[in-house]
Order: structure tokens, then sequence, then C-alpha cells
């Protein structure tokens, strides 16, 4: 990692700049003062995304799924627990792809739950699936 990262804040998407060496620190956002990790997945529309995408200077990892899907709302909660156990090092976010169906075909989404990390505003990986928590830790570890 360089001497600072560019984060974008999950709340109001404003991007900070900070040392490296602060990043497990719980830093706030110098705009909006609150956290830049919350231990849990954003939810990420087109324009939020875009943001997290392009100017994040760590990993981010999507889970694109759709509510009506069992698979998905069977993963949720291992999600949700991965990103207590990838937190700081990677920003972990979610696509509704009935929301958000641009975002879907732009990455060729074509069975959910998939998960996709990027990494410097590019896709690195992807696995299609439900995953456990430490099966979502494992697989993003093995990616980096």
């Amino acid at each position: 990692m360089s001497d600072s990262l560019h984060l974008a804040c999950p709340h109001c998407q404003a991007v900070n700049r900070l040392p490296a060496n602060r990043l497990s620190q719980n830093p706030k956002c110098g705009q909006c003062h609150l956290a830049l990790f919350a231990g849990h997945p954003l939810a990420l529309t087109a324009k939020s995304f875009e943001t997290h995408l392009a100017r994040n200077d760590i990993p981010l990892l999507v889970d694109f799924w759709a509510d009506w899907c069992g698979p998905c709302k069977m993963m949720a909660p291992a999600f949700a627990q991965a990103a207590q156990v990838l937190e700081p090092r990677i920003r972990l976010g979610k696509v509704d792809t009935e929301a958000e169906q641009a975002l879907s075909a732009r990455f060729n989404i074509r069975s959910i739950p998939t998960l996709i990390l990027f990494k410097g505003g590019r896709e690195l990986a992807r696995q299609a699936g439900a995953l456990s928590a430490q099966d979502i830790a494992r697989w993003v570890n093995s990616q980096l």
C-alpha cells in the first residue's frame, strides 16, 4: 500500500484521503464525520457503485443479488459476517439486480448470487453461488 489511501464515504460519497496506517483505526469521513467502515455491506446504487469502484484504493467485493432469490437470502447473513472480517482491507457492497438492471447487464450477471471482486477499478475475479462467511473470506484472500 502507498503512504495514503483514497476512500469513498459510505454515507455521503465524499472521497477521503488518509494515511494507510490509519486504515484500521476506525477512520471517519472528513465531510460528514461518520465512520468510513460500518462492519456491514453497503447497498450500492449505480451512482454510488461508480464512486466506490473508481475512487477507493482498497478492493471492492460486490454481491449481485435479488430479493426473490432463495440462495441470495441464505447468503446475506454470511456476506454481512464476511464484512466484519474483511473490512477495512476490503469494501463490501451489495447490488440489487432488480433495482440496478443496467449494472447487472454491464457485468453480464447470469446467475445470482454472484460475487465480483474489483481492484483498481477492474474486475479481478468472480464467483457464482452461495458461500459461507468463511468461504467468502477464503476466496477473497486467495484472489488478492
